[in-house]
Protein backbone atom coordinates (compact mmCIF):
# COMPACT_ATOMS: atom_id res chain seq x y z
CA UNK A 1 0.00 0.00 0.00
CA UNK A 2 2.95 2.36 0.81
CA UNK A 3 4.03 1.88 -2.88
CA UNK A 4 0.76 2.52 -4.34
CA UNK A 5 1.09 5.95 -1.94
CA UNK A 6 3.95 6.65 -3.24
CA UNK A 7 2.98 6.50 -7.05
CA UNK A 8 0.02 7.79 -6.78
CA UNK A 9 1.93 11.51 -5.48
CA UNK A 10 4.91 10.59 -8.12
CA UNK A 11 2.41 10.58 -10.69
CA UNK A 12 0.38 13.88 -9.11
CA UNK A 13 3.87 14.96 -9.51
CA UNK A 14 4.78 14.81 -13.09
CA UNK A 15 2.76 17.29 -14.52
CA UNK A 16 4.47 20.23 -12.34
CA UNK A 17 7.39 18.48 -13.98
CA UNK A 18 5.85 18.39 -17.07
CA UNK A 19 5.35 22.46 -16.86
CA UNK A 20 8.42 23.48 -15.17
CA UNK A 21 11.07 24.42 -17.68
CA UNK A 22 8.62 24.67 -21.07
CA UNK A 23 7.39 28.19 -22.18
CA UNK A 24 7.05 30.89 -24.81
CA UNK A 25 7.69 34.49 -24.45
CA UNK A 26 5.75 37.30 -26.11
CA UNK A 27 6.68 40.37 -26.96
CA UNK A 28 3.99 42.98 -28.18
CA UNK A 29 3.92 47.21 -29.05
CA UNK A 30 1.70 49.31 -30.50
CA UNK A 31 -1.72 48.97 -30.80
CA UNK A 32 -4.64 50.73 -29.11
CA UNK A 33 -6.03 49.69 -25.78
CA UNK A 34 -9.30 51.17 -25.67
CA UNK A 35 -12.39 50.96 -23.63
CA UNK A 36 -14.49 51.77 -20.66
CA UNK A 37 -16.42 50.27 -17.59
CA UNK A 38 -17.88 47.61 -19.94
CA UNK A 39 -14.03 46.71 -20.09
CA UNK A 40 -10.23 47.15 -22.25
CA UNK A 41 -9.65 46.22 -25.96
CA UNK A 42 -6.74 45.92 -26.97
CA UNK A 43 -6.40 45.84 -31.27
CA UNK A 44 -3.93 46.74 -33.39
CA UNK A 45 -1.05 45.40 -31.36
CA UNK A 46 2.40 44.40 -33.60
CA UNK A 47 4.15 41.07 -32.42
CA UNK A 48 7.59 41.89 -32.09
CA UNK A 49 9.36 39.09 -30.53
CA UNK A 50 8.80 35.33 -29.87
CA UNK A 51 10.96 33.12 -27.79
CA UNK A 52 11.30 29.43 -27.33
CA UNK A 53 8.96 28.75 -29.56
CA UNK A 54 8.85 25.28 -30.40
CA UNK A 55 12.13 24.88 -28.15
CA UNK A 56 13.31 27.06 -29.91
CA UNK A 57 15.28 30.65 -29.60
CA UNK A 58 14.59 34.21 -30.12
CA UNK A 59 12.82 35.50 -32.97
CA UNK A 60 12.40 38.96 -33.64
CA UNK A 61 10.49 41.25 -36.06
CA UNK A 62 8.63 44.56 -36.62
CA UNK A 63 5.60 42.82 -37.09
CA UNK A 64 5.72 38.72 -36.71
CA UNK A 65 1.78 38.89 -35.85
CA UNK A 66 -0.36 40.59 -33.58
CA UNK A 67 -1.60 40.23 -29.99
CA UNK A 68 -4.95 41.34 -29.13
CA UNK A 69 -7.27 41.02 -26.20
CA UNK A 70 -10.52 41.64 -24.22
CA UNK A 71 -11.03 41.70 -20.88
CA UNK A 72 -14.22 41.65 -18.69
CA UNK A 73 -16.61 44.82 -17.15
CA UNK A 74 -14.51 46.83 -14.43
CA UNK A 75 -16.03 45.22 -11.10
CA UNK A 76 -13.95 47.81 -8.40
CA UNK A 77 -11.85 50.74 -8.79
CA UNK A 78 -12.04 52.95 -11.95
CA UNK A 79 -10.34 53.38 -15.37
CA UNK A 80 -8.51 56.88 -14.45
CA UNK A 81 -6.85 55.59 -10.90
CA UNK A 82 -6.73 51.96 -11.22
CA UNK A 83 -9.07 49.19 -10.43
CA UNK A 84 -9.77 45.23 -11.03
CA UNK A 85 -11.75 43.98 -14.19
CA UNK A 86 -13.77 40.77 -13.94
CA UNK A 87 -12.54 37.30 -15.53
CA UNK A 88 -13.26 36.59 -18.86
CA UNK A 89 -13.29 38.38 -22.26
CA UNK A 90 -10.85 36.80 -24.96
CA UNK A 91 -7.08 37.01 -25.74
CA UNK A 92 -5.48 35.66 -28.61
CA UNK A 93 -1.93 35.61 -30.11
CA UNK A 94 -1.42 34.99 -34.11
CA UNK A 95 1.56 35.21 -35.81
CA UNK A 96 1.57 36.27 -39.80
CA UNK A 97 4.18 33.39 -41.13
CA UNK A 98 6.94 35.70 -40.98
CA UNK A 99 10.59 35.11 -39.72
CA UNK A 100 9.89 31.53 -38.79
CA UNK A 101 6.67 32.45 -36.46
CA UNK A 102 3.85 30.04 -37.87
CA UNK A 103 1.19 31.51 -40.06
CA UNK A 104 -2.06 31.25 -37.32
CA UNK A 105 -3.00 31.02 -33.97
CA UNK A 106 -0.51 30.70 -31.75
CA UNK A 107 -2.86 30.89 -28.43
CA UNK A 108 -6.34 31.43 -27.89
CA UNK A 109 -8.12 31.69 -24.50
CA UNK A 110 -9.53 33.69 -21.55
CA UNK A 111 -8.31 35.62 -18.48
CA UNK A 112 -8.81 33.42 -15.84
CA UNK A 113 -9.22 35.35 -12.32
CA UNK A 114 -9.22 39.11 -11.85
CA UNK A 115 -7.39 41.87 -14.41
CA UNK A 116 -5.51 44.62 -12.60
CA UNK A 117 -5.41 48.02 -13.84
CA UNK A 118 -2.92 49.88 -11.73
CA UNK A 119 -2.63 53.93 -12.50
CA UNK A 120 1.58 54.14 -11.64
CA UNK A 121 2.33 58.30 -11.13
CA UNK A 122 6.16 59.22 -12.03
CA UNK A 123 7.88 61.38 -10.35
CA UNK A 124 7.82 64.18 -12.66
CA UNK A 125 3.91 63.95 -11.91
CA UNK A 126 3.01 61.57 -15.32
CA UNK A 127 1.34 58.78 -15.38
CA UNK A 128 1.08 55.33 -17.15
CA UNK A 129 -0.88 52.30 -16.11
CA UNK A 130 0.13 48.80 -16.08
CA UNK A 131 -2.46 45.56 -17.23
CA UNK A 132 -1.93 42.64 -15.67
CA UNK A 133 -4.30 38.98 -15.64
CA UNK A 134 -3.68 35.64 -15.60
CA UNK A 135 -4.53 33.58 -19.02
CA UNK A 136 -5.78 30.23 -19.69
CA UNK A 137 -6.31 28.39 -23.04
CA UNK A 138 -5.05 26.45 -25.87
CA UNK A 139 -1.79 26.46 -27.82
CA UNK A 140 -1.48 25.90 -32.28
CA UNK A 141 -0.37 22.59 -31.03
CA UNK A 142 -3.81 22.04 -28.85
CA UNK A 143 -1.77 21.75 -25.86
CA UNK A 144 -4.23 23.46 -23.15
CA UNK A 145 -2.15 26.03 -21.21
CA UNK A 146 -1.71 28.54 -18.48
CA UNK A 147 0.09 32.10 -18.62
CA UNK A 148 0.59 35.44 -18.05
CA UNK A 149 0.37 38.84 -19.56
CA UNK A 150 1.65 42.24 -18.55
CA UNK A 151 0.77 45.35 -20.69
CA UNK A 152 2.34 48.85 -19.89
CA UNK A 153 0.40 51.54 -21.54
CA UNK A 154 2.60 54.83 -22.95
CA UNK A 155 2.39 57.86 -20.64
CA UNK A 156 -0.33 59.61 -20.29
CA UNK A 157 1.29 62.81 -19.40
CA UNK A 158 -0.21 64.72 -16.05
CA UNK A 159 -3.83 63.60 -17.37
CA UNK A 160 -5.42 60.29 -17.07
CA UNK A 161 -6.95 57.47 -19.13
CA UNK A 162 -9.64 59.22 -20.98
CA UNK A 163 -10.90 55.94 -23.03
CA UNK A 164 -7.91 55.49 -25.14
CA UNK A 165 -4.81 54.95 -25.20
CA UNK A 166 -1.38 53.28 -27.15
CA UNK A 167 0.70 50.39 -25.48
CA UNK A 168 4.47 51.42 -24.68
CA UNK A 169 5.60 47.27 -24.63
CA UNK A 170 3.75 44.18 -23.05
CA UNK A 171 4.77 41.09 -22.49
CA UNK A 172 2.58 37.73 -22.21
CA UNK A 173 4.39 33.92 -20.97
CA UNK A 174 2.67 31.02 -21.79
CA UNK A 175 3.76 27.80 -20.27
CA UNK A 176 4.16 25.10 -22.59
CA UNK A 177 4.41 21.32 -21.86
CA UNK A 178 7.19 19.04 -23.02
CA UNK A 179 6.77 16.24 -24.95
CA UNK A 180 9.43 14.21 -23.26
CA UNK A 181 7.62 14.93 -19.50
CA UNK A 182 3.98 14.14 -20.62
CA UNK A 183 5.37 10.80 -21.94
CA UNK A 184 6.75 9.98 -18.77
CA UNK A 185 3.90 11.08 -17.30
CA UNK A 186 1.46 8.68 -19.38
CA UNK A 187 3.95 5.70 -18.83
CA UNK A 188 3.94 6.74 -15.02
CA UNK A 189 0.23 6.91 -15.12
CA UNK A 190 0.12 2.79 -16.76
CA UNK A 191 2.18 1.82 -14.48
CA UNK A 192 0.14 2.93 -11.43
CA UNK A 193 -2.49 1.63 -13.45
CA UNK A 194 -1.87 -1.71 -13.43
CA UNK A 195 -0.07 -1.97 -10.05
CA UNK A 196 -3.45 -1.07 -8.73
CA UNK A 197 -5.50 -3.19 -10.51
CA UNK A 198 -3.10 -6.33 -9.67
CA UNK A 199 -3.76 -4.96 -6.20
CA UNK A 200 -7.05 -5.46 -6.63
CA UNK A 201 -6.94 -9.13 -7.99
CA UNK A 202 -5.05 -10.50 -4.88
Amino acid sequence: MKKLLLMAVLALALPIAAFADGGVDYTNSGGTLAGSNSGLTLSGSALIAVNGLNGGGMITGSNLGSVSFATGALSSGSLQAGGTFAAGGWFTITGNGSNGVPNGTLFTGTFTGPVTWNLVTLSNGTHNYTLTGALSGTTNTGFSTVGVTVQLTINTGKGYFNGSTSISSGDTNIVVPEPGSLTLLGTGLVGMAGAIRRKLKA
